[in-house]
This record gives C-alpha cells, structure tokens and sequence, in this order.
C-alpha cells in the first residue's frame, strides 16, 4: 500500500508525541522535520537543540533548522523536491507562507489545542482555563494565511476539570493532539477527508502570555477568577503579589470561611495568610516569599511577623 509522504513542522516538547506518531504509522513516510535552531539555555548558557530535534538525533530522522522557513532558498528548494502528500505544523513558532502552503498535495495541516474559533493564538490551554471553560479539545485545520482561520479537518473534546492546573492540562492535550492526529491521517488514507468553515462571529483570541499576566489584583477580583488565574499560569508564568512591596509568588490558594475581609486587605490569623478579594477571603495556601524556598503560609508565619509590624499586598 502506497504510504502518505508528509513533512513535520514543530519545536517544543509538546510536539513530540505526535511526531512520534507520523515517525512509527506504518502508512507514513515522514521525510523531514522542520524545527528552530539551537538556542543557548540554562545556567551554562550552552547551545540546546529544541526536543524535537534531540528526538530526531535520537530516531535518525531526516531534519533541517531554520530561523525563517519563507527565505531560507535551501529549504524552500528541498521542500519542493520532497513532492510531499502534506505538511503538519505542531508548535513551530513561525507562519508558513503562501509558497510553503501551496507546496504539498493535500494540502498544510495545523494541530491547535482549543475548539476552534475559540482561543485563536498561542496560549489556548492558558486561557481556557483563565476564563474557566469546562471544555476544551484539539483541532485540526487545514492552513490558510491567517493565524488559526482555516477549516476545521478533525476534532476532538477534553472536559476541565475544576482544579485542573496549566500543566496537567498541557500534558494531556499533548497526547490528545497524537490520538487527534492518528484520526485524521486514517481519513487521508481512506480519501475521506471532510471539513467545515470556522464561525468568524465566535472568533476569540488567546495572546502571548507575559510574566505581568501573573500578577494577582486581590482588590479588583473575585475568588474564581483569582483561582483561575492560578491554575492558568502554573506552572508559567506564575502568579505573584508583593507583600510590602517584596514580590511573593502565589503558588496555591484556597476560600477561606472565618473572618470577611475587605478586598485588598491582608490579616495573619491562626497562623494563616489570609488576603481579602472582591467576594471571598482567601487563604495563601502555598507561597514563596523572595529569596526563600515555596513553603506553607504556616511556614512563613513567624519569619514575618518577626520582620514586619504591618502587611500591605499589592
């Protein structure tokens, strides 16, 4: 049986699973990956290969870096001569231009980690949590010029849990997006591929997370949101306040049922760092203060009521 020639485009752990996938599918015959170039990392400052290519390195499978696939002649001139089935693209930090996307015969393929038109960008799984969907998945789409706007191919649902954390739901999207994968490359196989348009009117967009996103506003949110936003940007980028006007990071949190307290305003009680927000006091269950290991707020008690007399949060 002929097998489906493809190329994979990817950079980050993330991508892995569902390169190993095309690497081992007996009816494929994965003929390059495309990935970044190596980047200085750690405290070292060593020169690292992206996981996608130490995989490669370690499954000898054909790859190529680049820093920009539309101009590098090179690639560009191997890519045509590959005469690829198509091309999937899973977290590779560029845009494929019109040439690139023209190039295979099926056509280019992205895997994105949302219900699309939902979350369009590159925190998805970050921002289904910060607005505390219970429902997230992976789409397939077929590329077109505009970011995350082509028609769906395949698709697939994850429910959310309540307490789920950006990092669990990372990893189980990562394994979902190669089950996702497997499906579609069945319909390829059969010719029996079927799409829909996206619904412009249900466009929404999932931006850059920056470190400042992390930055908790007790006074301006309530309980949800502030526990969305924990679970959200753990592990990165974190959420943090400043206690008298020192950074501390907020690594767990919890409602607590004693005493109200206003929104913005800071008591220790029972050896207990207890913040008010807009409708709930809440209890900084895990912290790190700056300079110091993550500890339990019970933990951290002593040590700062030795240190100050009086507690500001900002």
């Amino acid at each position: 049986m002929k097998k489906l020639k493809a190329v994979f485009f990817g950079t980050p752990d993330f991508s892995c699973p569902s390169l190993e996938l095309l690497a081992n599918h007996p009816q494929i015959d994965l003929q390059l990956v495309v990935s970044m170039p190596d980047r200085k990392a750690g405290r070292g400052q060593k020169l690292q290969s992206p996981p996608v290519i130490e995989y490669c390195k370690n499954n000898r499978i054909n790859f190529y870096q680049t820093e920009n696939i539309n101009k590098d002649e090179e690639l560009l001139a191997k890519l045509e001569e590959l005469n690829a089935d198509f091309f999937l693209v899973l977290a590779f930090a560029q845009f494929l231009g019109s040439k690139v996307l023209n190039m295979p015969t099926i056509g280019c393929f992205n895997i994105h980690t949302s219900l699309l038109p939902k979350y369009r960008g590159a925190a998805p799984i970050q921002y289904a949590l910060l607005n505390g969907d219970n429902e997230t998945g992976v789409s397939i789409q077929k590329m077109v010029k505009k970011m995350d706007a082509g028609d769906i191919v395949k698709e697939s649902k994850l429910p959310i849990s309540f307490e789920e954390t950006g990092g669990q739901l990372y990893t189980r999207l990562k394994f979902a997006a190669s089950l996702t994968l497997n499906d579609f490359i069945q319909d390829m196989i059969n010719d029996d591929i079927s799409s829909y348009k996206q619904n412009e009117d249900d466009v929404t967009f999932a931006p850059t997370l920056k470190k400042e996103d992390g930055h908790i506003k007790f006074s301006e949110k309530t309980y949800i949101e502030i526990h969305n936003q924990v679970r959200a940007l753990k592990p990165w980028p974190g959420t943090f306040c400043f206690l008298n006007g020192k950074r501390l990071k907020v690594l767990e949190i919890s409602p607590y049922t004693g005493n109200k307290l206003n929104a913005g305003e800071i008591k220790i009680s029972d050896n207990k760092i207890l913040v008010g927000s807009k409708d709930k006091t809440i209890r900084l269950d895990m912290i790190q203060l700056e300079g110091k290991k993550a500890c339990r707020d019970t933990d951290a008690v002593n040590g700062l009521t030795n240190k100050y007399d009086t507690f500001e949060i900002s």
